[in-house]
């Protein structure tokens, strides 16, 4: 994964890169569009297959190699029905557009597959599928995290699960402790950027202090992870809290990746592997949030 755009989005030091909405001229992305612009997101155009003029305000186009040729846009934000990620993908793709997030749950397997394999050939970095996107809370927010559980901060969340990660994100909030970056990986089997893909890049993120990561049983990602930090440590306190105690296995649970197989993606084989890479693991959110909040005053 070629993670440049994604540490330019992470870097308060850094613009913004400019984002183009694909699917803009639908009602929800019309409602998250008002939303991430309030938060300082700097979208300049939507795209709209067959439609070009004006929305609400916003210029409108029929591909993103018009709205990236009138405007410079880097990133795109993708808010379609799940049979029309993967086109919106490889439209985006073919613009040069090097960051793609797309939050509609459903996308078909073989299409994220394939789409997965369009992102690793043109160098980009694809966040989702299923998402509830990324945030760097005061400057960017591609996507529809709630904004009562953001704020300002040093603490990085890594997300699988949406509903448990606001929850998370919201009492961390009310101690005073807010994020220096939000990314939602998503649950699906096949994605973009996965927790491991990560790690290189927090490790020195001066403004993140402390990393919770939101897992859940099914899949390996956890594992994987806790095998990058025993290579290489990522030199923070990382804390964890994994969703679902039980499954079982070969049966999905929820999101389309919590499947549990072959011993792995367990709730005790994740908490095993990721203890043993030195991540604090959690099985409840209070006890979790005291610990960073320990955790940070005793580094202060």
């Amino acid at each position: 994964m070629r993670d440049d755009i994604l540490r330019r989005v992470v870097d308060a030091s850094a613009p913004p890169p400019k984002v183009v909405v694909q699917g803009a001229t639908g009602r929800a992305a019309r409602m998250h569009i008002r939303l991430m612009r309030g938060h300082g997101t700097p979208i300049v155009a939507g795209v709209s297959p067959g439609k070009s003029g004006e929305d609400e305000g916003l210029a409108i186009f029929p591909d993103c190699a018009s709205a990236v040729a009138a405007t410079g846009a880097e990133a795109s934000i993708v808010m379609v029905p799940p049979l029309s990620v993967l086109p919106a993908i490889l439209d985006a793709l073919a613009a040069g557009l090097k960051l793609v997030v797309t939050v509609t749950e459903g996308m078909p397997v073989h299409d994220a597959v394939h789409a997965r394999r369009a992102v690793e050939k043109a160098g980009a970095v694809w966040i989702g599928a299923s998402t509830p996107g990324l945030a760097v809370p005061g400057r960017i927010k591609l996507g529809f995290l709630p904004d009562v559980a953001l704020a300002p901060g040093s603490v990085a969340i890594w997300s699988k699960s949406g509903t448990l990660s606001y929850e998370t994100g919201r009492r961390l909030v009310q101690r005073g402790l807010g994020q220096s970056a939000w990314i939602g990986v998503g649950g699906d089997p096949v994605k973009g950027a996965r927790f491991p893909d990560l790690a290189p890049m927090f490790r020195d993120h001066a403004a993140t202090r402390a990393i919770v990561i939101i897992g859940e049983i099914g899949g390996e990602e956890e594992e994987d992870l806790a095998e990058a930090l025993l290579r290489k440590p990522i030199g923070k306190p990382v804390f964890a809290i994994l969703a679902g105690s039980e499954a079982p296995e070969g049966v999905t649970m929820g999101h389309a990746g919590a499947i549990v197989s072959g011993g792995r993606g367990t709730l005790a084989s994740k908490t095993t592997a990721l203890r043993g890479a030195g991540v604090r693991v959690f099985d409840a959110i209070g006890p979790l949030v005291e610990a960073v909040a320990t955790d940070l005053k005793g580094q202060a």
